[in-house]
C-alpha cells in the first residue's frame, strides 16, 4: 500500500524543533511527507516515523482562516462576507445546498482516520524510534495521540454532518471491500468516541508546552468531552421528535426522540471536570492591566489572543493562519489597504450591552440620532451615540463609523470611515467594504499593517477556559437551576469583560436567555455561533434566526462622519429562510449512491 505525501516541514517535536515559536513553525497542521513510501519503509525510519505522526494532526480546523476556508461565521448571524462570496458560501447562503453540491471534508478526515490507524499498527516496528532515549515513553504517546485524534476526527464530522459511518478500528485489515456500512447511532458515536478518548488519555502527559505547543495531552481531552456532552444533552440530540423517523435501513433510530435530563447532568460533570483539570494545570482567565477598569476589560479582551493564549487557552492550534483573517477584516484605513469586507450584522452590534451591562433596549442613555462631543481612546468626536458608553468588547470587537483605526494607520488618518466617501466606504472599492456598515475587529494585532507587512504571529485557541466556564453554566442551569455556581462562573466571564454581576433570582428561562447571549459575545467569530444556534434548535427563533434579512448601517447614503443619512438602519444582506434540513449537512449523493445502507439527512 502507498501513499502520496506533499512537502513536510514539521519535523519530531522530540527532535527538538518547536510547534510554535515567534519565528513561527507555521506549517505543523499542514505537514505531510513528499514522496510515494511504502509502509514498511515509512516506519523503518525514526524521522519517517514522527513524519507520519505529525502529519496526524494536518486535519484539525484553523479557526482564523476565514471566510474562505473556515467560512462558518459567514454563514451564521454574525458576519458576511457576501462581497467575495464563492461557490459555497452563496449555495449555504440563498439555501442552494444540496446532496450534489454540498462540500465533502469528510473524504480527508476520513482518510485521515485511516491514517491514524495505520500509525498505531505500525509505529511499534519502527526499531529505531524504540532505541531512542524514553523510546518506548515516546512511542506510548504517539499511539495515544493517534488513537486521539481517531476520534476527534469522527467528532469533527459528527458536528456537521450527525450520526457517521464508525468504520472498524483495525479498518485496513476488518473492512475489506465491505462499505456498506450504516451510520450508527448518535448515542452509539458519542460512547464511541468517548471511550477512545479516555483510553488515549491514560497514555498523555496532562499537557504540552513550550516547544512541544499543540500536542495532544489530557488538558485537551477533558475539554472535548465537555464540548461532547454538551452537544450531546442539547436539544438537537436529546429528545428531537422533529428526527423520530431518520432511520437506518434496518429501523435504528439516529437520534433519540425521548428526553434524557441526565445528559445534562454528564454536561455539568464533564464541564467542571475539564476547569478543574484545566485550573490545576495553570489555567486562568487572562487579564492585562490598564489605567482603569473600563481599559483593563478591554485590553484583557482584545490581547488575549496574542498575549494569553498560554494563560488561558486550553486547546491551542500553534500554527494560524492570522493574515487571511486580518487582512479580509481590517479597513482599508490600516497601512497597506486591506480588503475591509468581513461585515458584522446590526444584529451582532446590537446584542453587546451597554456598560452597565444593560442592552441598548433598556437603557435610557442609548440614542442613535445624536452624536458625541468628544474624542476617547475608543472613537472620535463626530461619532454617533449609538456607539458610546458600550461594553469593553464592543470596542476589542466592532469596528464601526468613527472608530479608531485598528491596526496601523495610514498617514494622516486617525477615524474608520464607511459612509461612501469615507476611507473605507464603498466609493472607488467594487468589492473591499462591508456591506453592513461594521467589519470585525478581534484578533487584529494594532501593529497589523498589509504593505510594508508588520505581522505578529500567533496560536489560535480552539477552547478557552471562558468557554468552558460557559459550558458548566450552561448545562448546570439545565440541569439543576439555580446552583450557585451558575452565576459564579457566568460572573467570572462577565467580570473580565466589565460588566458587572448578573442579577440574582432570576427564572431558568431567563439565565439561559443570559447565557447564550454571554456565549454569542465572549465567543464571537471563534467558530461557535454555527453550532451553539442548531445544537440549541432556535434558528428560526427571534434573536436567533440564521436566515432572512439581516440590517446594517446605510452604506449607499451620507457624506460625513456625523451624517444621519448614514446611520439608518436598511436592510443589507438578504438570505433564504431558514429551513430544518439545514440543521444537518447531507452528505453528498456520490456517498449515498455507493453505500446503500447511508441514509440521508432529511429533507435533501
Amino acid at each position: 500500500m502507498k501513499f502520496r505525501y506533499n512537502k513536510l516541514k514539521f519535523l519530531a517535536l522530540l527532535a527538538g524543533m518547536s510547534l510554535f515559536t515567534q519565528s513561527c513553525n507555521d506549517d505543523f497542521f499542514d505537514a505531510q511527507p513528499d514522496n510515494l513510501l511504502n509502509i514498511e519503509s515509512i516506519f523503518s525510519n525514526r524521522s519517517q516515523t514522527e513524519n507520519y505522526w505529525g502529519s496526524l494532526y494536518n486535519e484539525i480546523p484553523d479557526i482564523w482562516n476565514q471566510p474562505y476556508s473556515f467560512y462558518y461565521s459567514a454563514i451564521t448571524d454574525e458576519i458576511d462576507a457576501s462581497n467575495w462570496v464563492d461557490g459555497t458560501l452563496n449555495n449555504f447562503n440563498s439555501g442552494a445546498i444540496s446532496s450534489d453540491n454540498v462540500p465533502t471534508p469528510y473524504v480527508r478526515i476520513y482518510r485521515k482516520i485511516r491514517q491514524c490507524g495505520i500509525f498505531i499498527n505500525n509505529v511499534d516496528k519502527c526499531q529505531e524510534l524504540r532505541d531512542a532515549e524514553n523510546g518506548e515513553t515516546l512511542i506510548k504517546q504517539y499511539k495515544a495521540e493517534a488513537k486521539y485524534l481517531r476520534a476527534y476526527y469522527y467528532w469533527l464530522m459528527m458536528k456537521s454532518f450527525g450520526p457517521v459511518v464508525i468504520l472498524p478500528v483495525n479498518e485496513e485489515e476488518a473492512a475489506g471491500d465491505n462499505y456498506q456500512i450504516p451510520r450508527s447511532s448518535w448515542d452509539e458515536c458519542v460512547a464511541f468516541i468517548i471511550k477512545e478518548m479516555d483510553e488515549a488519555a491514560a497514555d498523555m502527559p496532562d499537557e504540552h508546552t513550550d516547544t512541544q505547543l499543540g500536542r495532544i495531552g489530557k488538558i485537551v481531552v477533558e475539554a472535548v468531552k465537555s464540548e461532547i456532552t454538551l452537544f450531546t444533552a442539547s436539544p438537537l440530540y436529546n429528545g428531537n421528535s422533529d428526527l423520530a423517523n431518520w432511520r437506518n435501513p434496518d429501523g435504528k433510530q439516529l437520534i433519540s426522540s425521548t428526553f434524557d435530563a441526565s445528559k445534562w447532568q454528564k454536561a455539568a460533570t464533564a464541564a467542571k471536570s475539564a476547569i478543574d483539570f484545566a485550573e490545576k494545570n495553570g489555567k486562568s482567565l487572562f487579564v492585562k492591566n490598564g489605567k482603569d477598569d473600563f481599559e483593563t476589560a478591554f485590553l484583557s479582551t482584545r490581547n488575549v489572543y496574542w498575549e494569553g493564549y498560554q494563560t488561558e487557552g486550553v486547546w491551542i492550534r500553534p500554527s494560524a493562519n492570522r493574515y487571511q483573517w486580518e487582512t479580509h477584516a481590517a479597513p482599508r484605513a490600516v497601512t497597506g489597504t486591506p480588503y475591509n469586507g468581513l461585515a458584522l450584522v446590526q444584529e451582532l452590534v446590537d446584542d453587546f450591552r451597554m456598560a452597565n451591562g444593560q442592552s441598548i433596549h433598556q437603557s435610557s442613555s442609548y440614542n442613535e440620532n445624536t452624536y458625541v462631543q468628544e474624542s476617547t481612546p475608543y472613537y472620535v468626536e463626530g461619532t454617533n451615540n449609538m456607539y458610546v458608553n458600550r461594553e469593553p468588547r464592543f470596542y476589542s470587537s466592532v469596528t464601526f463609523n468613527g472608530s479608531i483605526i485598528p491596526g496601523a494607520a495610514k498617514a494622516g488618518m486617525t477615524r474608520v470611515e464607511f459612509y461612501p466617501s469615507g476611507n473605507s466606504g464603498r466609493n472607488g472599492a467594487p468589492r473591499d467594504w462591508p456591506k453592513t456598515g461594521y467589519t470585525a475587529r478581534k484578533n487584529i494585532h494594532p501593529t497589523y499593517s498589509l504593505n510594508p507587512s508588520v505581522a505578529v504571529n500567533r496560536a489560535a485557541m480552539l477552547i478557552r477556559l471562558s468557554e468552558l466556564y460557559l459550558n458548566y453554566a450552561e448545562a448546570l442551569n439545565e440541569y439543576q437551576p439555580n446552583h450557585p455556581d451558575i452565576t459564579t462562573y457566568l460572573n467570572k466571564v462577565r467580570n473580565r469583560a466589565g460588566l458587572p454581576n448578573i442579577a440574582t433570582g432570576l427564572s431558568q428561562a431567563r439565565m439561559r436567555q443570559e447565557i447564550r447571549l454571554e456565549r454569542r459575545i465572549e465567543l464571537a467569530f471563534e467558530g461557535k455561533r454555527y453550532f451553539d444556534v442548531r445544537r440549541w434548535k432556535v434558528a428560526d427563533a427571534e434573536g436567533y434566526k440564521q436566515g432572512g434579512n439581516f440590517y446594517g448601517m446605510d452604506m449607499t447614503k451620507g457624506s460625513s462622519l456625523s451624517d444621519p443619512n448614514f446611520h439608518k438602519r436598511v436592510v443589507a444582506v438578504r438570505r433564504a429562510e431558514w429551513n430544518d434540513r439545514f440543521y444537518f449537512m447531507p452528505w453528498h449523493q456520490m456517498e449515498i449512491d455507493r453505500n446503500k445502507q447511508l441514509v440521508q439527512v432529511p429533507g435533501y
